[in-house]
């Protein structure tokens, strides 16, 4: 794409998108320019910040850090760059290892995961993926580490960083600076990119 498909408005356009982008900046550093074309219909910028405050809620064992490190494979299986980006330098920002940030590709093998860590990664490719690959292996799996409240938060992360993939690529969202530095930091040695997401 050589723009956006929508140019997003002046952050300081409104009140409450003054007030929307206050929350991004606690969580990410920067508001996303996603943010920005959601606002040309309010509602559904509403309806998203709400969705994504529940989803990231820690009600237990399913840690900040690590909803951040399955939305980032999930967006990876999904191949939209933006997320990837943006999911990664959360995760660093919520409390996600080093070792486990530079060695997240490798999470099936590498020493630094655990096998309910590798139950959600797999949960979340499988349910990222088109056609769904979610079978009764992959559920078994995760049924053994997590419970079902747990599972459900899983699942949340996946599916709306799901929303988040297809609004951002289908946008051609400009990639912003911080999330592009972590994306070349974290993700560069395996040819991340910043792909369509740079004007």
């Amino acid at each position: 794409m050589n723009k956006p498909l929508v140019t997003p408005i002046d952050k300081n356009s409104s009140e409450e998108t003054v007030e929307m982008a206050k929350f991004y900046e606690e969580t990410l550093g920067f508001t996303p320019n996603s943010l920005f074309t959601m606002m040309r219909r309010p509602r559904i910028a509403r309806a998203f910040l709400e969705m994504n405050q529940a989803v990231m809620e820690n009600k237990g064992r399913v840690t900040s850090a690590l909803k951040r490190q399955l939305a980032y494979l999930s967006s990876m299986t999904a191949g939209c760059r933006y997320c990837e980006a943006h999911a990664i330098r959360a995760a660093e920002r919520y409390g996600s290892e080093q070792d486990k940030l530079n060695n997240i590709w490798e999470y099936k093998t590498y020493g630094a995961f655990n096998d309910a860590e590798r139950a959600v990664f797999d949960f979340a490719i499988a349910a990222s993926s088109l056609p769904n690959g979610v079978n009764d292996e992959i559920a078994d799996n995760l049924r053994k580490h997590w419970d079902d409240g747990e599972i459900v938060e899983i699942l949340g992360v996946v599916a709306l960083f799901g929303y988040l993939n297809r609004w951002n690529d289908s946008m051609g969202t400009q990639l912003e600076e911080p999330a592009a530095d972590d994306g070349n930091k974290y993700l560069g040695k395996n040819g991340w990119s910043r792909g369509k997401h740079q004007y």
